[in-house]
């Protein structure tokens, strides 16, 4: 078996195998496991979407390639795989540690399978289920419920108090016309700036309740206009890099939401870096993807990385709650806002995070949300 990818010659073989494969791509791009199909040399047939999605390779380009090109592990995992095509027999390995080639790990269960066709005799059929998603899929729903609850019961909360500051406001301003020494209107002055203080934080509190206008937009103008103004705001010793995906099409989204969305999570990470460090704004295209439960044929990710020392543990459950920081100088309503801008848009606001790296990922469905 050779360990480098390689195009089929357009012999009888070579066209029969193209056939093949575009069979086999028109079968598996329904399935949401990531299923890849292998010819008798283990040089790949076909993939579907889930399975580039999760490979971050196009099924055009990695055809004809050998799972030691497609994955960095790819040639201990290839000798099980000659097994199976020798002998005829399946097997399954339940939660393997999968390195990817973006550098990632993930927890998989890796099925293969044997098949006889009658276009090239046989083939391998190789199955990776994600084992996280279930558990992601559970976490989304927790945050759309959170963020709906939320909502609901912050819009009642500022209602309420809204009243009786603009009592309170409205009182100190009759007061400072009755007051005939002028040294006396520094203090009514005072009580009108903390009400309207008081008014500004519960407005951001309730979350953004201003006219939603979404239009067709470049997502890329979003990102690079935060990326602008994160790097002019960053420390000399921070990093700040980009690396987008320009295969996303144009979305139907507010773009002064999404730009206060993506700035109030790079301005964390930029606080989680400190003097030194590094932080990535990046874009991808996810396919057949879900959100919650609802299914997506295609999903914008727009994510920021840095290598701080990772969300602590006493945060994790409550990260998006509105108040809820752990910086003595922070609101705590940055992520907040941001959650609830993306389930504006119909999408949501992820994260993965241990000691040395955070990702924040807000997932945008690609289609029109009136």
């Amino acid at each position: 078996m050779s360990g480098s990818g390689r195009a089929m010659p357009l012999t009888r073989d070579g066209l029969m195998a193209t056939q093949a494969s575009g069979l086999w791509c028109d079968t598996l791009q329904y399935l949401n496991t990531a299923v890849l199909v292998f010819d008798h040399e283990l040089q790949l047939l076909a993939m579907n979407p889930a399975a580039e999605s999760l490979l971050g390779n196009s099924c055009k380009h990695a055809v004809g390639q050998t799972l030691s090109c497609l994955l960095p592990e790819g040639d201990k995992l290839a000798k099980d795989l000659q097994g199976v095509g020798r002998d005829g027999r399946g097997y399954a390995e339940r939660e393997l540690e999968l390195l990817l080639p973006d550098g990632g790990r993930k927890i998989v269960d890796w099925v293969v399978t044997p098949l006889s066709t009658s276009v090239l005799g046989k083939n391998i059929l190789l199955e990776i289920i994600e084992l996280n998603r279930p558990r992601r899929i559970a976490r989304e729903e927790q945050f759309i419920r959170q963020g709906e609850r939320l909502r609901a019961l912050l819009r009642e909360m500022a209602h309420e108090i809204k009243n009786p500051l603009s009592g309170i406001k409205g009182a100190a301003q009759l007061l400072e016309q009755e007051l005939e020494a002028p040294e006396w209107h520094e203090y009514t002055q005072v009580i009108t700036r903390e009400v309207d203080r008081l008014q500004g934080l519960v407005d951001r509190v309730a979350g953004p309740q201003g006219q939603f206008k979404p239009r067709t937009l470049n997502l890329h103008k979003v990102t690079e206009r935060v990326y602008l103004l994160i790097d002019a705001e960053s420390p000399q010793g921070v990093r700040v890099e980009r690396d987008y995906d320009p295969s996303i099409p144009e979305l139907y989204a507010d773009s002064e939401l999404l730009i206060q969305a993506l700035l109030n999570i790079a301005r964390n990470a930029v606080q989680a870096v400190g003097e030194r460090g590094q932080i990535i704004f990046r874009t991808r295209i996810l396919r057949k993807f879900t959100l919650g439960r609802r299914y997506y044929p295609l999903v914008a990710s727009i994510e920021v990385e840095d290598d701080g020392p990772g969300v602590p543990d006493a945060y994790r459950d409550t990260l998006f709650f509105p108040l809820v920081t752990g910086r003595v100088d922070g609101s705590g309503l940055g992520l907040a806002l941001a959650q609830s801008v993306a389930q504006r848009h119909g999408g949501l606001v992820e994260y993965q995070s241990n000691e040395t790296k955070t990702v924040f990922s807000i997932l945008l469905p690609i289609e029109k949300t009136a």
